[in-house]
């Protein structure tokens, strides 16, 4: 009798906690819905003959408080269900992948320009190969415009460049990098680089600051030869460069300061014409700028 009133109240006690477990997960379903609740549509029609009018009311917890509009359409109802139904977002979302459309995209083109303006050349050049978006932004000829006049110089405003603004960048470029080299060669007073750096033509012309005016490319290398051996080592800096850019032809002014000297600086222009795939020397011509009118101070080859 012991072991059967045993197995009776562990039976029991099974049972009753069975029941109190299926009643505590039903109560917490019936509260985790009570706490989320489907929206309820309550939708009135009039037809007409003109136009069938739809007014949906909602009883969700959201922030159309309680009515969202009326339509005209069967799409637009379509779209208001969608919106409820939490499709509306994701809708837009799909449209605008679909488009492509990006924040560069969307800029207006004079801000884009001017946020370019920022960038250096290495860096718009760089901009321009991450992808296709980029590229066409980088590639716009008002920003390389824009770029120019804040390298370069304003002078050139008004012109009109062949193939387009980043083209003459380049080409300016270019040629301000070998007018750079040949003061370099003029440091290093290295009389051989100065002889590949001249084109070698009877009709090139060279003018030292001491007035001497050599002409044909053997008088012109001897002329910097002598130079080179006669002088000593100047310490001198470069400033105001302009260039202007042909085809194939370019000429750059500049002016020269020499730090041992006292009176005004040199005014030097230099030609290049473009042969064989680079540029070559064709004309040098430097003189000095007098100050209140002393012209008994030593002149020098520059």
């Amino acid at each position: 009798m012991e072991i059967t009133a045993f197995d009776f109240t562990l039976s029991q006690s099974f049972l009753i906690a069975s029941s109190l477990t299926l009643l505590s997960l039903s109560l917490a379903f019936l509260t985790l819905r009570s706490k989320s609740p489907k929206p309820d549509l309550t939708v009135h029609s009039s037809t007409s003959a003109a136009s069938t009018t739809k007014t949906i009311t909602c009883r969700c917890c959201c922030s159309c408080n309680g009515e969202i509009g009326s339509f005209n359409s069967a799409d637009s109802f379509t779209a208001a269900e969608k919106y409820l139904n939490g499709g509306g977002a994701a809708a837009e979302m799909v449209v605008e992948k679909q488009t492509g459309a990006s924040m560069m995209e969307q800029l207006v083109p004079e801000i884009t320009t001017h946020a370019l303006s920022y960038l250096d050349y290495p860096s718009l050049c760089r901009l321009s190969m991450t992808n296709s978006l980029m590229r066409k932004a980088a590639n716009d000829d008002n920003a390389w415009k824009a770029l120019y006049h804040k390298d370069f110089t304003l002078e050139q405003d008004s012109v009109t460049p062949a193939n387009g603004w980043k083209a003459y960048y380049a080409a300016t470029r270019s040629i301000v990098n070998v007018n750079t080299e040949f003061f370099n060669i003029i440091r290093e007073r290295s009389v051989q680089a100065m002889s590949q750096l001249w084109l070698n033509s009877d009709y090139v012309k060279c003018t030292h600051a001491s007035g001497e005016n050599f002409s044909g490319y053997n008088a012109v290398i001897q002329s910097w030869q002598f130079a080179f051996n006669w002088e000593q080592g100047l310490d001198f800096q470069v400033r105001d460069v302009r260039a202007r850019v042909l085809t194939d032809m370019a000429w750059v002014t500049m002016k020269m300061y020499v730090v041992e000297m006292d009176n005004g600086p040199f005014n030097v222009t230099n030609v290049f014409e473009f042969h064989n795939g680079r540029w070559h020397l064709v004309h040098h011509h430097c003189s000095v700028m007098l100050l209140d009118g002393e012209v008994d101070q030593p002149i020098m080859h520059a």
